[in-house]
């Protein structure tokens, strides 16, 4: 015997299959739902990855800025240090050093002449191994700020880096405040003689991520102050030396004779 006389629709059946349709329409919604967001989420993760792992751009200085009567070069080494001198000097002095350190500023004053001249009589090249270890010394980053400054002045012309080294000490800011704003930076760069050019290298701060890399490697190597001075490998480790009148060029004449 037929349980629906009449072929008539069972109300009762037909609103239950409608709740159970509506319940699988919400779980369906709902498993798609949690899937795009597992996704979103996967997909955010591997992008901080990539963007975490990326080592950004890696200075370096085109063979067209090295075009000088004097024969005087810039490269950069693997170490991250701006080579400058020419290429046939004997000696070589590595000086690691942090913009934004008192210290450095000292072994400048005593130094700057010394080593200008022997990387122009071709006796010595000079290796600038600039890192960022004092940005706590300032609000706004400063040592690194400074640090990429030194890769994007040194690309555009090497000739010029050591001036500019120069007067970056010369105008150093006290530690602890804000350092100097980049504007300043780019202020310095032009008044050494660089073009307009390099200004977009310093406020987009080009080279964040590789003066981070470099400096790690060098803490990493065992350097735990600046400056830290080497002449042919060998550190100078005598304060005299360092900082006394006549500052390396006894060092230097020595490496040189040998």
């Amino acid at each position: 015997m037929s349980k629906n006389p009449g072929g008539k629709k069972n109300p009762l059946l037909a609103a239950d299959r409608a709740e159970r349709n509506r319940k699988i329409f919400i779980q369906v919604a709902v498993a798609a739902v949690l899937i795009a967001l597992i996704a979103a989420i996967g997909i955010g993760v591997a992008v901080k990855k990539a963007r975490k792992d990326d080592p950004g751009p890696t200075p370096s200085i085109p063979a067209a800025a090295n075009q000088n009567a004097a024969g005087i070069t810039g490269t950069i080494t693997d170490n991250g240090s701006v080579r400058i001198g020419k290429p046939d000097a004997k000696v070589t002095v590595r000086v690691v050093a942090d913009l934004q350190c008192p210290a450095c500023k000292g072994f400048e004053g005593a130094n700057a002449k010394v080593l200008d001249e022997a990387v122009k009589n071709g006796t010595a090249a000079v290796e600038y191994n600039v890192i960022a270890f004092l940005d706590k010394a300032s609000t706004t980053r400063y040592s690194t700020r400074s640090a990429n400054a030194s890769y994007c002045v040194a690309e555009a012309d090497p000739s010029k880096y050591m001036a500019w080294v120069s007067a970056m000490f010369a105008q150093q800011p006290a530690e602890g405040g804000a350092g100097l704003p980049d504007d300043k930076l780019v202020q310095i760069a032009k008044d050494v003689g660089y073009p307009d050019a390099v200004a977009s290298c310093i406020t987009d701060l080009k080279y964040d991520k590789y003066i981070q890399a470099r400096t790690d490697d060098v803490l990493k190597s065992g350097i735990k102050s600046t400056p830290s001075v080497y002449v042919n490998g060998k550190q100078i480790e005598s304060s005299q030396e360092i900082f006394g009148p006549g500052g390396l060029a006894p060092v230097i004449a020595a490496a040189a004779a040998q």
